[in-house]
């Protein structure tokens, strides 16, 4: 899955992802750049 990065900048593809919920209920997408190795997150299935 792709996301954004914040520290890179740019839309990038995403490892060990992983479905949460958000506090509000929503569902949402967590995972680790393949590129710098920050944490990422998007909102929506």
């Amino acid at each position: 899955m792709e996301g954004y990065c914040v520290k890179c900048k740019s839309k990038r593809e995403m490892k060990d992802e992983k479905k949460v919920t958000m506090k509000n209920g929503k569902p949402a997408t967590q995972g680790i750049c393949t590129v710098c190795g920050t944490k990422m997150f998007k909102i929506g299935k």
